[in-house]
């Protein structure tokens, strides 16, 4: 029979190796992932967001469009709460919006 010091000891080496094993194989697949260029193609980092040409050709309702660095003037602010009580009243008619309806391809938009 072990003695207690020796099963620490034991769990020790078990702690360490296991720690140094994530390390290398985190490592690898950090070195993985840079040199396939896949780091590249991520988009969700800061810096690799849509460039301005991709987002401005995108087809995009233009009565939602509103300037990014402009005053926000009194039309604009009338021209958002009307469109925000369309859709607040297209969701007030629903007569149960826990129904698979509100899901439906046709009130999503999806063409069948």
């Amino acid at each position: 029979m072990e003695t207690a010091e020796k099963k620490n000891y034991n769990l020790l080496w078990l702690g360490i190796g296991s720690t140094l094993l994530a390390l290398l194989t985190t490592g690898i697949s950090i070195l993985i992932y840079h040199n396939s260029g896949d780091m590249y193609l991520d988009r969700s980092r800061p810096g690799f967001l849509p460039d301005k040409e991709e987002i401005e050709s995108r087809e995009v309702e233009e009565e939602f469009l509103f300037s990014e660095d402009g005053p926000v003037t009194v039309y604009d602010l009338d021209e958002y709460l009307k469109h925000f009580q369309e859709e607040l009243n297209d969701l007030d008619e629903l007569k149960n919006p826990y129904s698979p309806e509100p899901l439906s391809d046709d009130a999503l938009g999806i063409p069948k």
